[in-house]
């Protein structure tokens, strides 16, 4: 067993001094280690934000499908269909590009840095049987190594020795409370996350998968509990390294790169022709035109349509009757003709 963790601490010893050096280096810009240890988290996290963008991607695609998978399990339900079932879902993965275990890789990418930042932290404040201090890999001439053999090992940082955990011996309850409190700001900002990304899908109208749901509720009691094994200092990367998720899922947010429904063209009828009958409008004639031809007159006694009484035209006025001597006259001219 001793053979096995030599051969694996042989084979990741360049790695931890190129952290050590890291560290080295941006403590001699600010002679700080908590700066230091949270510009290191901005260059591991830098390394992996393109991992971390195709992972969220990854997650809203997964979304995005449950409708898709819910259809696929009602028809091949029943273990004699399990086998279907599976490659059904294989291949609408291939598909549309999503992955399962896309929601996992953050957190798979950061159990190797975990890993390496807390070796580093432990040969920073590394001591002799006598309690002397001997930091291991850092440059032994770099202005970090000078002040941990001043300091004894001590990696001190606004009031707190960032080698220690929150159960440690700290001398006294207050002196332990910073540790407790960064344990709990780490987990809130965990939480937070997740609820940054079920917001979103409340807004994208997805669902989120259940494994995914349980995933997200399970990791920050897990992590809980590995904040108090773990030295403070890696505490603090993790902060920074969430924080650092945070900014990147809401810039990706903003910008549209993990919307489900971003390309996706929905079915919109074309809308009906509707056919609009004008009214030709009657245009009274000009100065210049001809008169419009008039209406004949009706007929005498004929009857005018329904209107008014004053369209309607006046009858013919009656001959005035004639006297007795007046037409006794006038037959006495007829037989003289």
């Amino acid at each position: 067993m001793a053979s096995i963790v030599h051969t694996v601490g042989s084979i990741f010893q360049p790695i931890f001094r190129l952290f050590g050096w890291l560290l080295a280096f941006f403590y001699g810009l600010v002679p700080n280690y908590a700066i230091s240890i949270a510009l290191l988290t901005i260059v591991i996290m830098g390394a992996l934000t393109p991992f971390t963008i195709k992972s969220t991607k990854s997650m809203m695609a997964m979304q995005k499908l449950q409708p898709e998978i819910k259809k696929l399990q009602q028809k091949y339900k029943g273990p004699e269909n399990r086998q279907i079932l599976n490659e059904e879902l294989m291949r609408l993965y291939r598909e549309e590009g999503a992955n399962p275990v896309g929601g996992c890789l953050p957190v798979l990418l950061q159990a190797p840095f975990l890993f390496i930042l807390y070796s580093v932290i432990k040969g920073l404040a590394n001591t002799t049987a006598k309690g002397v201090a001997q930091p291991r890999y850092i440059p032994t001439s770099s202005k970090m190594y000078h002040n941990l053999i001043a300091s004894h090992g001590q990696i001190n940082a606004f009031g707190m020795d960032l080698n220690l955990k929150p159960f440690s011996s700290h001398g006294s309850i207050g002196a332990a409370i910073p540790f407790f409190v960064f344990v709990v700001v780490a987990v809130a900002l965990q939480y937070f996350q997740m609820a940054q990304m079920n917001n979103r899908n409340k807004k994208t109208g997805q669902a989120m998968p259940s494994q995914q749901v349980a995933m997200q509720r399970l990791l920050p009691i897990f992590f809980a509990y590995f904040y108090m094994v773990i030295p403070a200092a890696v505490v603090l990367y993790m902060i920074v390294s969430t924080l650092i998720r945070i900014i990147t899922q809401d810039l990706m947010f903003r910008a549209g790169v993990s919307n489900p429904n971003k390309g996706v063209e929905k079915a919109i009828p074309a809308p009906e022709k509707v056919i609009e009958v004008k009214e030709e409008k009657k245009t009274e004639p000009s100065s210049g035109s001809k008169k419009p031809p008039t209406r004949p007159s009706p007929r005498p006694g004929s009857r005018q349509g329904t209107g008014s009484p004053s369209s309607k035209t006046p009858p013919a006025p009656k001959k005035p009757a004639l006297n007795p001597p007046t037409r006794a006259r006038m037959k006495r001219k007829r037989k003289e003709r």
